[in-house]
C-alpha cells in the first residue's frame, strides 16, 4: 500500500517560537524515521505528509493514499487531535488509530471519565473547574489532584498539583486556568502505584500488550508523575514491566476503559491504585507516542518480544480490518 504519514514535528514548532512545554506532545524526527522504516520493511511505500496544513494542501492537489498512518497531535483547542482524522474522513481516506469523536472525547479528561464511569469503569471522584466560580462546587475530601483537563505528556502537572486545603486548591486552579486557558480537572488523589497499560487492537479484538509500573526514583519530584519527571524520565523514572496481581487487575480495568471509550488500533491507558489497592482509570491516550526508544508502547513491545516493527504491523493490521475489502498488510508479516 501507499501509506501517508501525518505528524507534527516538535523542532518545527520550537523554531517558530513555541515553548518547550507547549510542544511536549509533538514528535521528534527519529519517530518519523522509525515509522517510515517499519512500514517499508513490511512491504509498503511510506510517504511523509506532515501536519494538518501539509495534508490539506496535498488533498486539494488531488493526492490520495491507501492508508494514512496518523500521529498528528495538533496544537490548538480541545479538538486538535481530531483535525487530521476529520479531514481524512471527509476525503474518505482510511487511517490508523481512533476517529475524531474518540480523540476529542479522550483529550477532555473530564468527559472521558464521565463515559468510563457510566460504563462501569472505576475512576476517582472528580469535578471540573472551568472558572473561579466553580471552586465553590468542589465538595471532595482532601487531598485532591489538579491538572489541565485537555493536555498530555503531564503538561501542567507538578508538585503543586496535589493539594491539601481549600487555599492550595484555589491557588493551583487559578494558576492552571491562567496558564493553559482551559478548565482544570480536580479529582480525589490516589496514593497507590501508578501503571501505564499498553493496548493493541479494536473492540473485541483489543488485547493488553503489557503493563508498566511507573516508579519514581529518589531524585524525582516526589509522588507525582509530573512534567519535570516525565521530561527527564531517563534519570528520574524507572519503568518496570510487571505481571503481579495488582498489575493484572489494572490491565483488566484498562482494557474495559479502552473498549468503553471506543479506542482503536493501539494506545495506552493510565491507571492508579487507591489506598486499598483497587485500580482506577485516570485517562486514555489513543494517540500514544511512538518514539522507538523512549515511548511506553515501544518499551512494552521490546519487553514482550514483539519489537518495534511488530508493533507497527499490529497497528496497520488493526486499521486494515476497517477497509471495505481485505488488504494484505505484508507478504512478510511474520
Amino acid at each position: 500500500m501507499r501509506v501517508g504519514i501525518t505528524y507534527d514535528l516538535r523542532e518545527e514548532y520550537l523554531a517558530a517560537g513555541y515553548g518547550e512545554e507547549e510542544t511536549a506532545e509533538l514528535d521528534r524526527p527519529e519517530t518519523i524515521e522509525a515509522i517510515e522504516g517499519a512500514l517499508r520493511a513490511l512491504g509498503h511505500a511510506p510517504d511523509r505528509i506532515g501536519n494538518l496544513s501539509a495534508l490539506a494542501r496535498r488533498l486539494l492537489a488531488g493526492e490520495h493514499w491507501d492508508l494514512v498512518f496518523n500521529i498528528a497531535e495538533g496544537l490548538h483547542g480541545i479538538g486538535r487531535e481530531s483535525q487530521v482524522p476529520a479531514l481524512l474522513d471527509a476525503w474518505r481516506i482510511p487511517y490508523t488509530f481512533s476517529d475524531p469523536l474518540v480523540l476529542a472525547l479522550t483529550l477532555h479528561k473530564g468527559m472521558a471519565k464521565h463515559v468510563a464511569r457510566d460504563c462501569g469503569v472505576a475512576t476517582p471522584d472528580f469535578r471540573v473547574v472551568a472558572d473561579p466560580a466553580d471552586l465553590g462546587a468542589v465538595d471532595l475530601a482532601f487531598p485532591l489532584f489538579c491538572k489541565p483537563v485537555a493536555e498530555g505528556s503531564s503538561k501542567g502537572v507538578s508538585g503543586a498539583s496535589r493539594v491539601y486545603s481549600p487555599e492550595a486548591l484555589e491557588r493551583t486552579c487559578l494558576d492552571l486556568l491562567q496558564r493553559f486557558a482551559q478548565p482544570v480537572l480536580v479529582e480525589s488523589y490516589l496514593p497507590g502505584r501508578e501503571f501505564t497499560v499498553g493496548v493493541t487492537g479494536t473492540g473485541r479484538e483489543a488485547r493488553v500488550l503489557g503493563v508498566l509500573d511507573v516508579v519514581l526514583r529518589a531524585e524525582a519530584e516526589a509522588d507525582v508523575y509530573s512534567y519535570h519527571n516525565k521530561e527527564h524520565y531517563d534519570v528520574l523514572v524507572e519503568y518496570r514491566r510487571v505481571e503481579d496481581g495488582q498489575a493484572l487487575q489494572a490491565a483488566s480495568l484498562a482494557l474495559a476503559a479502552w473498549r468503553a471509550l471506543g479506542c482503536r488500533d493501539s494506545g495506552r491507558v493510565d491507571v492508579r491504585l487507591d489506598a486499598t489497592g483497587h485500580p482506577h482509570f485516570l485517562e486514555a491516550n489513543p494517540l500514544a507516542g511512538l518514539h522507538p526508544q523512549r515511548s511506553d508502547l515501544a518499551i512494552l513491545a521490546r519487553e514482550v518480544g514483539l519489537g518495534y516493527q511488530g508493533l507497527i504491523r499490529l497497528i496497520v493490521e488493526s486499521a486494515c480490518a476497517r477497509l471495505p475489502a481485505a488488504v494484505p498488510v505484508s507478504s512478510a508479516a511474520a
